[in-house]
Parts: C-alpha cells; sequence; structure tokens
C-alpha cells in the first residue's frame, strides 16, 4: 500500500493485494474486505484525464479474490466476484452484485439492486431477498475473519 490511502474502521486488505494510491487518491469504506490479489489503483491528472480520478469503494463492500478496481466509483454494500475488472469512472450502484470474471468497461453505471454478468458487463437479473441479505453477510463474515487473524500492531 503506498500514497494517499484511507481506509475505514473495520476493513480488511488480504495478502498480495496492492493498494497504489500514488497519482490521486484511494479511500475505502467501512468494514469493506479487499481479498487476496487485488490491484486497485487510479488515474493521474493529464490533458486526457483533467484531475484525474480516484478509486472510491464505499463501506460493506466485497472484493473477491484477484479484481483489478481503477480509478472507479463502488458504492455500498456491493459484491464484486473473483477476477472481476472494473474500469475508470465507472460506477456501481449500491446493493450491487457483479459476478466472477465480468469486466466494466470505462463510464459504465450499474444500477442498484441488480445481478450482472460477462465481459463486456450485461444486466442479467434482479437480484434476490437471499441475494441482497448475502451482501450484508458477506461484509460482516470478513470482519470476524479479519478480528480471527489480525496481528497485534507493535508500537516503538
Amino acid at each position: 500500500m503506498v500514497g494517499r490511502v484511507e481506509i475505514g474502521a473495520d476493513s480488511s486488505v488480504w495478502p498480495m493485494s496492492v493498494i497504489r494510491g500514488d497519482v490521486h487518491t484511494i479511500t475505502i469504506g467501512a468494514r469493506t474486505n479487499i481479498q487476496d490479489g487485488s490491484v486497485l489503483h487510479v488515474t493521474h491528472d493529464s490533458e486526457y484525464c483533467p484531475g484525474g480520478s480516484p478509486l472510491v469503494i464505499g463501506s460493506d463492500v466485497t472484493v473477491g479474490h484477484k479484481v483489478v478496481l481503477h480509478a472507479c466509483t463502488v458504492q455500498d454494500t456491493c459484491l464484486i466476484g473473483m477476477g472481476s475488472i472494473v474500469l475508470d469512472e465507472a460506477v456501481i450502484e449500491a446493493g450491487t452484485m457483479l459476478g466472477a470474471g465480468s469486466f466494466v468497461p470505462p463510464g459504465k453505471v450499474l444500477e442498484s439492486g441488480y445481478l450482472y454478468l460477462g465481459s463486456p458487463v450485461r444486466r442479467v437479473r434482479e437480484l434476490t431477498e437471499k441475494e441482497r441479505s448475502y451482501l450484508g453477510y458477506s461484509a460482516a463474515h470478513y470482519v470476524r475473519l479479519k478480528n480471527r487473524y489480525q496481528m497485534p500492531v507493535a508500537r516503538g
């Protein structure tokens, strides 16, 4: 983890993940988990992207193994499936599930309450009540795992 990165309370970052806030900010909300091997990055200020683009991840978000999130916004209580890629200026609205291996192109907005799959991503169907409930359960489960495995911080 390098640069301008802010991580909310009870969030966790798992082994082999890279969080690079070197040329813009990365904000991760509370109770969010970034699972093994994920890569989080941003876009710098240039004539091609005036002001650059931050990465904003809300609270209670589950980011699966080997996900790439680049200068996008993931709102609260979402699940980003393993191996997915979400690119610049894309927005995943609160309460959305993105299936494993999906590709979200730049600027795409995924509407709240749906399951999305594919490369490029497409809306498949509305989430069931069980799936909506699972979004919160998944985030809470990773808080419990973090608490179980968290190493004490050395104070010097």
